[in-house]
């Protein structure tokens, strides 16, 4: 499943939400604006815009608002990403110099803040305080989940429901956002907009359980990283807790004691050829496909069209990406 079938019913919105994205990250300072530029060349999948304009389309009809949503939630991520560099020492987004490594992290924090700061006021100007709600929700998970797990890599005391916890905050809380806020711009049926908040969620946790899984078997030209950065970063992922809980308690111990001392290349292929020997990774898999089959549930009441098979679709790349 490649993205621009996914994006085919709205590849037009696609264009036009591009132009006013870009419009909205530029500065006249100049610093401010050549970062931005920079930033452009970064673009990913854009998976968040994608999320509120076909919400939007699977739930109504693509209007301003929907515009203004998704170069919301667009800037809270890309504000969000430049900060996690900075935490996570990054030097590498996208294939490409992080902004940290490029400009050093004081310019990266301001210009986190910055962006952070244009998508408020973009909702504030045209007072749509029920996004600025919804984001501000999101935002506060997001910085409650990163911070319970730096707390939880320094003891290296993780287990499931800590983890499902975790990655509800930092990840499925901003998808299932733009799902609820292009759902919101389209239609005031309040039944609605839950399915697709509860879409987005579950969305969400399939998307981060993936995202860790590739981190034990990608291939660092698709993903743009190294493989193993969350064992060199002491993050005790969802493959890593049910490998451990399959294994033998001792052999468990040794490896948990490598991923807390070792950040050489061989104990962290260790690591992954422990997990991967007692099917956390296999494991782990398949609890992306069952929050995967929530999701699609929460759609099996709203009516059909090219844009809700659009959703659909997406659940399915969602779990086969390999980066």
């Amino acid at each position: 499943m490649d993205i621009k079938e996914i994006i085919f019913p709205i590849r037009e919105e696609i264009k036009l939400f591009n132009k006013e994205f870009k419009s909205a990250i530029r500065s006249s300072v100049g610093i401010v604006d050549t970062i931005a530029r920079y930033l452009l060349h970064q673009k990913g999948k854009q998976i968040r815009p994608i999320l509120v304009l076909l919400s939007a389309k699977a739930s109504g009809k693509i209007s301003e608002s929907t515009y203004r949503a998704a170069t919301l939630v667009e800037l809270l991520h890309t504000a969000t990403l430049i900060h996690d560099d900075v935490v996570d020492n990054a030097d590498v987004r996208r294939g490409l110099a992080s902004i940290n490594a490029t400009w050093k992290n004081k310019i990266a924090v301001l210009m986190g803040d910055y962006l952070l700061s244009r998508g408020l006021l973009l909702s504030l100007v045209h007072n749509e305080y029920e996004f600025l709600q919804i984001s501000s929700a999101a935002v506060k998970r997001m910085s409650e989940g990163e911070l319970l797990q730096i707390q939880k890599s320094r003891q290296l005391d993780m287990d499931d429901s800590t983890y499902f916890r975790i990655i509800s905050d930092k990840t499925a809380s901003l998808i299932s956002s733009c799902c609820e806020m292009g759902a919101a711009s389209a239609t005031d049926d309040k039944r609605v907009i839950n399915h697709f908040k509860n879409f987005g969620e579950y969305l969400g946790m399939a998307f981060q359980i993936q995202d860790d899984v590739l981190d034990y078997e990608g291939k660092r030209a698709t993903l743009g990283k190294p493989i193993g950065s969350d064992i060199r970063e002491r993050k005790v992922t969802l493959p890593f807790i049910y490998a451990l809980g399959n294994a033998p308690e001792r052999e468990g111990r040794k490896t948990l004691r490598l991923l807390k001392n070792g950040k050489r290349g061989s104990r962290i292929d260790e690591v992954i050829e422990f997990t991967e020997r007692h099917g956390g990774i296999d494991r782990a898999r398949g609890k992306a496909t069952e929050f995967v089959q929530k999701a699609k549930m929460e759609l099996e009441d709203i009516p059909g069209s090219a844009a809700k098979d659009a959703l659909l679709n997406l659940t399915r790349f969602v779990v086969e990406r390999v980066n």
